[in-house]
């Protein structure tokens, strides 16, 4: 059996030559990829987007209503009866998305084990 002779001066130029690692999609020294810092700045026009859209809402939606909750009665104006049941939503449904990791993650550290 022969072993592969050792790189000889006489080999093709193309062969000696390091190879051409592709470029990752992310990354790279092309300056028109995106970066972290692209991205915050997208983050930050999408988060003003929604604070006007929200001022909007706020502003158009003054009237008081009524609102009872376990035997609690009051008013408010619409637009924060609803910005507040939308927030207490969003706690639950975080709340209990994060447990359901934490659940995983125990779970799949012990199987580590």
């Amino acid at each position: 059996m022969s072993t592969p002779a050792p790189s000889s001066p006489g080999r093709d130029a193309s062969e000696s030559q390091p190879r051409k690692t592709p470029r990752r999609a992310t990354g790279g020294s092309d300056p028109l990829r995106g970066s972290r810092t692209s991205g915050t700045w997208l983050a930050v026009i999408a988060l003003l987007v929604v604070l006007l859209l929200l001022a909007i809402f706020i502003l158009q939606n003054t009237q008081a209503v009524e609102i009872t909750f376990l035997g609690w009665n009051g008013e408010a104006p619409l637009a924060a009866a609803l910005l507040i049941a939308t927030v207490a939503g969003l706690i639950i449904a975080t709340s209990a998305g994060a447990l359901r990791i934490l659940q995983l993650r125990r779970r799949v550290k012990r199987d580590r084990v």
